[in-house]
């Protein structure tokens, strides 16, 4: 596959890191090959957010693509999961683009790099069918021995009543309104400290 204009890629890690040394291998690799190429440079990220990643696949989505490949110095700079990066490998190669990976050895626009693909992409399969199936084992065994009660533990707020909300909550507001119409200002609280009696949810304490 000819290439002309490449986009590359570069992520660190944690904060503390720099891309200088991914730069430098990206920005040699598109020159020795005489590519034109545009940096796309990942200095935050989180788990969950890669805006500069989320950019770059945006615009190769886009009518107005000109990027012929995606270069990245290794495979887990684009993704961090196997199942992020067959996804994404998967969607930038069926648009006709290649995906290079320079430390890697793998060029994925070529014949060789579609196959090695699929053999990663069934690895990948395996191994979220596998980690799924040892999942479901391991609860059916714990749930047939009774060793854990399945479900959110409960926690301190559990153990004791909460007066603060729900019914509660629902419950004092309504002795409070009802006092209110007869004159009788009381805070919210006082409504929640107080125990009405047996047989009378609405009694507030004093009379009218």
């Amino acid at each position: 596959m000819a290439m002309k204009k490449v986009a590359l890629y570069c992520r660190v890690s944690t904060h503390l890191q720099t891309n200088d040394n991914q730069i430098l291998i990206l920005e040699r690799f598109a020159r020795e090959r005489g590519l034109k190429y545009v940096l796309f440079e990942e200095k935050e990220s989180s788990r969950k957010t890669r805006p500069v990643k989320a950019s770059l696949i945006s615009f190769l989505r886009s009518k107005e693509n000109d990027f012929d490949a995606v270069i990245v110095s290794k495979l887990d700079r684009f993704a961090r999961s196997s199942t992020e990066l067959i996804l994404d490998i998967k969607e930038i190669v069926d648009k006709g683009i290649a995906f290079i990976s320079v430390g890697d050895n793998l060029d994925f626009g070529t014949a060789s790099g579609r196959l090695h693909f699929k053999i990663l992409a069934a690895f990948a399969e395996f191994e979220r069918d596998l980690i799924s199936q040892r999942t479901r084992e391991g609860l059916a065994r714990v749930k047939s021995q009774g060793l854990v009660k399945l479900g959110r533990p409960k926690g301190s707020t559990d153990k004791k009543v909460r007066k603060k909300s729900g019914y509660y909550l629902k419950e004092a507001r309504k002795r409070q309104l009802k006092d209110e119409k007869n004159g009788v200002h009381r805070s919210i609280e006082e409504y929640l400290n107080a125990k009405p009696k047996k047989g009378h949810p609405n009694n507030s304490g004093h009379n009218n």
